[in-house]
């Protein structure tokens, strides 16, 4: 791992006798700041903060330790799915994922798939850096950190390149419009291979205006569809993440899914293709402007 940076302000505490492991702080980075802070429940977990929005959470002893909701339900419908295609051992799984925060999906995939080939795609280059320098992550070809904007490096991928595109970028509580729109999801279809998946993490209001339109987009493109939710959150009780799938291959056929939704600390429900063309129903496709 690269050289420790100092933290511009906070009180200094490594997670290790380790000079290069993770010190709480804030940093500056290129798009603001970034606070790194211990989990008070667990000692070998650290919370990363961007802009003073909790982004990622890491566990040191355990990458399989997700402990934020919508990334287990992610890591969930990834495993089931590729056992619906019967991708198991000797079928590496070639994913991409757009914002990388603390790399901690890419971080759990490497860990679930040991051959895996990954790419994190990260517009701010300082935050790209400390995570580096801060958490043990699988060096290249595992999972290559690749600095710029999602959208941009996206289209310049090569057709069928990619099993998996994991879309999870924020501006402050909202995912920039040009990732959202059809033709970026044209663009992810065309980077996904016969059968690949695409997941995007949707944090939405209440009324589930923005999540409805992007299922509405994604239906437009893959022939299936899913939603993983929490109940409060698909009857409209509150403000959370909604992450929806496209796939041209069938979604959420895997009885295992029901069961693993159904535990951990907020049981989630997934919606099939039938029922998300339903909630999208009338819904207006997000274009580029």
């Amino acid at each position: 791992m690269g050289r420790q940076r100092a933290p511009r302000s906070g009180a200094p505490k490594a997670a290790a006798d380790n000079e290069t492991g993770p010190v709480s702080g804030i940093y500056e980075t290129d798009t603001g700041t970034c606070e790194l802070e211990p989990d008070p429940f667990n000692p070998n977990g650290w919370i990363l903060k961007v802009n003073g929005v909790p982004s990622s959470h890491i566990d040191l002893s355990d990458p399989l330790q997700l402990d934020f909701e919508y990334m287990r339900w992610i890591a969930a419908l990834v495993e089931s799915h590729r056992r619906e295609l019967h991708r198991g051992e000797g079928a590496p799984l070639r994913a991409l994922h757009l914002g990388g925060g603390a790399c901690s999906l890419a971080r759990y995939l490497a860990a679930a798939f040991p051959e895996a080939r990954q790419v994190v795609v990260e517009l701010d280059g300082k935050l790209a850096g400390l995570v580096r320098d801060w958490f043990d992550l699988p060096r290249a070809p595992l999972v290559r950190i690749r600095v710029g904007e999602a959208r941009e490096v996206t289209e310049s991928l090569t057709a069928g390149s990619r099993d998996l595109i994991i879309r999870d970028v924020f501006a402050g509580s909202t995912t920039p419009r040009p990732l959202t729109t059809l033709e970026f999801t044209q663009h992810a279809r065309r980077v996904l291979s016969d059968g690949g998946l695409y997941l995007v993490n949707c944090g939405d209001s209440p009324a589930l205006a923005g999540a409805r339109r992007e299922a509405a987009t994604i239906g437009e493109v893959f022939a299936y569809t899913a939603i993983i939710a929490d109940p409060a959150m698909l009857k409209g009780r509150r403000y959370g993440n909604v992450i929806i799938a496209g796939s041209d291959s069938p979604l959420g056929q895997d009885p295992g899914l029901a069961r693993v939704l159904l535990g951990g600390g907020v049981p989630a429900h997934a919606w099939d293709d039938a029922r998300v063309r339903k909630f999208s129903n009338g819904a207006q496709v997000l274009r580029d402007q």
